[in-house]
């Protein structure tokens, strides 16, 4: 071999890659997270290996054996990885050569780096995939409970930001559970959609040796192959659609998050804060702010950022693998610890919240957003719903120029505008 940096590929080049080449080739300061998912898949494809006896039991074994003791020392922080090895894979190649010397040469056989890290991707994300359900059916679980606890809590519905109708805090809380319900349902079809091994698609064309990639897909735990090697090693269809599910995730997460920062001001006062879940000022003692949901709400363009990315990386990149696809990674492992931290952090945030059921009610009924009501009872009572509308119109504006609220209105002035109105204000009195 010609002296070069990398015994990877040195074969063809007469002098080693510059030192800047190096460090801006390399991936390993950050594709060291897919370590021991890079491992399994090699455990696994060295196991195949012997059984369709391309390489002998005793170097699968040797081979499986010393990538055990590999990702023992690399959960115990002992191996120093080197950029001059570019990247996770080669790096746990080059530890296995040195720990059991030219067996660990065979491991390479049948495949590329590009399906390894095909490979490796797609184990990774499907683990971190249920995990983000498990936090997610949590909040999903906090959010029912609520739901129990606040089902006769009455507050105001809001249009444009404006008090529209009264609802229950029973059903706000249920309108984001379906949401995060969705969410859940589109990492499912996500998870799906990825349960396909890339392994043995080689560079882009495969391999004339005679591997079978069915063993290792079931064996990694994949429904099956792609079969498609060349879509096998160039598709990130399945990290776009990862990013754009923890967009809408965090999208719902930004919007809850907006109306618990709304509710917390003094204006409202639908909420109070835990002291554990909320911040001071250094300049304003009396302040008790919001950080949890402000942090959640800017991190949102963080994940849509990341989203953007991956989509403009894969704009027009010819088929077939390209360093490009280097890319891919940062944004995507950026995202899954973001969404994880973020659902985690609100879930407990959202369980400290103390509702002020006084408040909402209070706000309920010093409002007009019975209207509606009123206005659909005067249908029931035959009244064409333009007419009514009209009737309660003037009811409300009669209301706003003398400095009242409908519950406030005596007889005599109800029947002024309609004599059918009195009666169904009076029932509305009841319910608040």
């Amino acid at each position: 071999m010609n002296t070069n940096a990398s015994p990877v590929w040195g074969g063809r080049f007469k002098k080693p890659l510059a030192q800047k080449a190096v460090d801006f080739n390399e991936s390993i300061s950050f594709d060291k997270k897919l370590a021991q998912y890079d491992i399994l898949g090699s455990q696994v494809h060295a196991e195949m290996l012997a059984k369709q006896g391309i390489i002998s039991e005793f170097e699968s074994h040797s081979i499986i054996n010393g990538l055990k003791k590999i990702s023992t020392k690399i959960l115990k922080n002992e191996i120093e990885f080197s950029k001059d090895a570019e990247d996770i894979h080669m790096n746990i190649e080059l530890c296995l050569l040195k720990d059991i010397g030219d067996n660990a040469k065979k491991l390479h056989t049948g495949r590329s780096r590009n399906d390894q890290v095909a490979l490796d991707l797609r184990l990774y994300l499907k683990h971190e995939i249920e995990k983000i359900k498990v936090i997610l059916n949590s909040l999903i679980c906090s959010l029912e409970k609520l739901s129990i606890i606040y089902k006769d809590t009455i507050l105001p519905g809001y249009t444009h930001l404006q008090k529209a109708q009264p609802i229950t805090l029973n059903c706000y809380f249920s309108a984001y559970q379906n949401m995060f319900l969705r969410d859940a349902s589109r990492l499912t079809d996500c998870y799906e959609r990825m349960n396909y091994s890339p392994l043995g698609a080689g560079a882009l064309a495969g391999t004339t040796l005679p591997i079978d990639r069915e063993y290792t897909a079931k064996k990694l735990g994949f429904k099956g192959v792609i079969e498609n090697t060349i879509d096998a090693v160039s598709d990130r269809d399945f990290i776009i659609e990862f990013m754009s599910c923890a967009s809408i995730i965090i999208t719902h997460l930004s919007r809850f998050s907006e109306d618990m920062i709304i509710w917390a001001t003094e204006e409202f006062n639908f909420i109070k804060l835990d002291d554990a879940y909320a911040t001071g000022s250094s300049l304003m003692p009396n302040k008790k702010n919001p950080d949890i949901p402000e942090l959640i709400r800017g991190k949102t363009g963080r994940i849509f950022g990341n989203l953007i990315g991956i989509l403009t990386v894969m704009k027009a990149l010819p088929l077939g693998y390209n360093k490009d696809l280097q890319e891919d990674k940062e944004g995507l492992f950026d995202t899954v610890d973001t969404i994880k931290n973020c659902l985690d952090i609100f879930n407990e945030f959202l369980n400290t919240v103390h509702f002020q059921k006084d408040a909402m009610l209070k706000s309920t009924v010093n409002s007009y957003v019975w209207s509606t009501h009123l206005l659909e009872q005067l249908v029931d009572k035959g009244i064409a719903f333009r007419q009514a509308h009209e009737i309660i119109g003037r009811l409300v504006i009669y209301s706003y120029e003398n400095n009242k609220y409908l519950h406030h209105l005596t007889k005599e002035e109800c029947e002024k505008i309609s004599p059918l109105i009195y009666s169904s204000i009076q029932n509305i009195n009841k319910k608040g």
